[in-house]
């Protein structure tokens, strides 16, 4: 086992145990380098020098870097720390396909087919470069929160071109989920991954698997001889296009199966189309009797290597070959015979059981027990998990019970040692067995704070809900009921509550009472019990006598009681009344002549002079310049302008606010002529 914090290679540091197996141990790492969590599987150190262990390892590696696909677990790293074996992995949040069924059934059949189209996508390039699964099922698939599927444990895959492999690893899967081919001991093909997919698209269709039994043996035999069980009987929902993809899937002859894995992608993608809604069942044609005959081995899931089936081979053509020897070399005569015999028989006989006896002791000392495997228990009573370890030799040991979310209450959730342990015969195996889904005590929340119940609710794993209702009881914030009684136990992951909080006291929305009379104003108050504070104030816009504004503004909730604020319209202030009026102001013109020097000459050319500049300055004007002050004018711009050449009257137009003053400023030729203040 490895420690918190430990670093592998000086760069994976390890966070967590994620699961513990027969020949690794899977941890929680960060990658330190490109800092995101990894999944690192380490060889267990009691295997750290069995080579066909190692090599095993070592194969799970090489078959998965092989693979890219966003539907297969990706293996990130390689190698070897202090002698350890690992491999880096990509960490998958979420759970297997085992719990998602089970926490999620029954399933829309679009989301069935979505997940089995990811599958087998995966699959497909898998078989397209030599590698074959050989262990699919439900627990080998992960699904994360988004519903993104990800293969994972191609442990025992091999690739097709690797000879040495298909002689020395005749391994097999969950028995649920095995090809016939792959019980008997065959070798294991693409078309032998298809058929556990058929049964892993029955379970998905079903929610359970297609066949069940006592031990393992029962199971295989079904397997063999039986067909899979109607899923229309189950769900008529369940469209025969649909039921007849897992028929194909699952023939027992391996070549009436679908030749890929994108060929039943491809015939799953239409099997809801309304044009093969009429298709007939599929029928497998019959199987060959020799296959349906062939023997299951009591031993199963483990199949008989072929160096053991040549073991086998050799005894008994030694035991027939000692027969006939025997036979052979009878010559005497039937009297002969008799007397010798009744004179050696007890002689032998003791010999042979000393020799026996010595022979057996022997061999005990030499060799000890035989070594046996740990099969996979997860998922079994304990009297199926008793009948398999017995098949393997091995006895039940200590029971130990622990919770789980994704096995029922009284199964197996894993063995000590675990599935794949290599442990010697006669062996006692631990079983760890399910007590089901930790529960949960709801307690009474009634008139307790939401927000505290909620924090201690979402820490123990339920997810909650607000609703929120008026009450003239409870106060605000205060929970008034709750979707679950008191007193019930829930298993916290699976369940939502749903709690009632007070708003307070009943609110509504305040109306718009914008050019409301008061008496309507009033009227609504009494209605809505609410209480109402009148203020008066001018208005240009608002009539007088109707509504200005309130407070707080239309649209606000309020509850019964409150108090508003309505301001009403008293008319425009008398104040701010405008008033115009004028003043006419004569203007006297101003010739050159009347600032004539006194002293001007009397000869005829200071006469004709004098002549010709009056009748120049009449002939120019005056330039009158008027500013005016008032409500619409700066005294400092210009109101008008003009030219006289004789005296003028001018008529001024003011206007003025409440009691204000108008002023008033006349320029003549540059000259300031006259100002003033005016009033009305």
């Amino acid at each position: 086992m490895m420690e918190r914090g430990y670093l592998v290679s000086g760069r994976y540091q390890i966070i967590d145990t994620l699961g513990e197996g027969g020949m690794a141990n899977v941890y929680l790492a960060e990658d330190t380098f490109l800092h995101r969590q990894v999944a690192v599987k380490v060889l267990r150190m009691d295997l750290q020098h069995d080579q066909a262990t190692i090599r095993r390892f070592q194969r799970e590696a090489k078959a998965t870097c092989e693979l890219s696909h966003p539907n297969i677990v990706s293996v990130y790293d390689v190698g070897s720390d202090d002698g350890m074996q690992y491999i880096v992995m990509e960490y998958v949040q979420g759970e297997d396909l085992k719990a998602f069924i089970e926490r999620h059934f029954p399933m829309p059949l679009s989301e069935v087919l979505d997940m089995m189209d990811q599958i087998l996508s995966a699959m497909q390039l898998a078989h397209s470069q030599g590698i074959i699964h050989r262990d699919l099922k439900p627990q080998n698939i992960l699904v994360t929160p988004t519903g993104q599927v990800k293969i994972a444990d191609f442990g025992i895959a091999v690739a097709l071109n690797d000879q040495s492999a298909t002689q020395t690893n005749s391994l097999l899967g969950s028995v649920h989920y095995i090809s016939p081919e792959q019980a008997r001991g065959g070798m294991a093909t693409p078309r032998s991954d298809i058929y556990a997919l058929g049964i892993i698209l029955y379970e998905l269709l079903t929610g359970k698997v297609p066949f069940a039994g006592d031990s393992a043996v029962t199971i295989a035999l079904k397997h063999f001889h039986e067909e899979i069980p109607s899923m229309r009987a189950l769900n008529d929902a369940i469209p025969q296009p649909l039921e007849n993809v897992v028929l194909k899937a699952t023939a027992k002859d391996p070549a009436q199966r679908y030749q890929s894995a994108a060929a039943m992608a491809q015939d799953l993608k239409t099997s809801l189309d309304p044009e093969r809604a009429n298709e007939p069942k599929f029928v497998a044609t019959t199987v060959d009797q020799d296959l349906a005959a062939t023997k299951v081995l009591a031993d199963l899931p483990a199949a008989v290597s072929t160096s053991e089936l040549a073991g086998q081979n050799q005894a008994n053509a030694a035991e027939a070959k000692t027969a006939t020897t025997a036979t052979t070399a009878t010559t005497a005569t039937p009297e002969a015979k008799a007397k010798k015999k009744r004179k050696w028989l007890p002689w032998a006989i003791g010999g042979g059981v000393i020799l026996l006896a010595g022979l057996i002791f022997a061999l005990v000392l030499l060799f000890g027990k035989r070594d046996v495997v740990v099969p996979d228990l997860a998922g079994m009573s304990q009297s199926e998990a008793t009948s398999a370890l017995a098949d393997h030799d091995l006895k039940v040991g200590q029971l130990v019970y622990e919770n789980s979310t994704a096995i029922a209450k009284d199964l197996v959730i894993r063995s000590i040692p675990g599935k794949s342990s290599s442990v010697k015969a006669d062996s006692q195996v631990r079983l760890v067995l399910s007590k089901g889904a930790k529960t949960y005590r709801i307690s009474d929340y009634a008139d307790l704070e939401y927000n505290e119940v909620k924090e201690k609710l979402t820490k123990a794993g339920l997810t909650v809900k607000r609703k929120s209702k008026s009450s003239d009881s409870i106060a605000a914030g205060r929970i008034i009921k709750q979707s679950i009684a008191s007193g019930k136990r829930v298993v916290a992951k699976e369940t939502t509550i749903t709690l009632t909080v007070s708003s307070g006291e009943p609110t509504f929305a305040l109306r718009d009472l914008t050019s409301y009379s008061k008496k309507s104003v009033q009227d609504y108050a009494e209605d809505k019990d609410i209480k109402v504070n009148f203020v008066e104030a001018y208005s240009d816009s608002v009539d007088s006598g109707s509504v200005i504004s309130t407070d707080p503004t239309a649209g606000t909730m309020i509850t019964t009681g409150t108090t508003i604020t309505v301001t009403m319209s008293k008319g425009a202030d008398p104040a701010q009344a405008e008033r115009s009026f004028s003043k006419t102001i004569a203007i006297p013109f101003v010739s050159s002549s009347d600032t004539s020097s006194s002293d001007a000459s009397s000869d005829d050319t200071s006469d004709n002079s004098a002549g010709s500049s009056a009748s120049s300055a009449a002939t120019t004007g005056n330039k009158i310049v008027i500013y005016i002050g008032d409500a619409d004018h700066a005294i400092e711009s210009i109101y008008k302008t003009l030219t006289i050449t004789q005296d003028t009257n001018v008529t001024l137009n003011f206007t003025v606010k409440g009691d204000n003053t108008a002023e008033y400023r006349i320029t003549r030729d540059g000259e300031l002529f006259d100002s003033g203040s005016v009033t009305p």
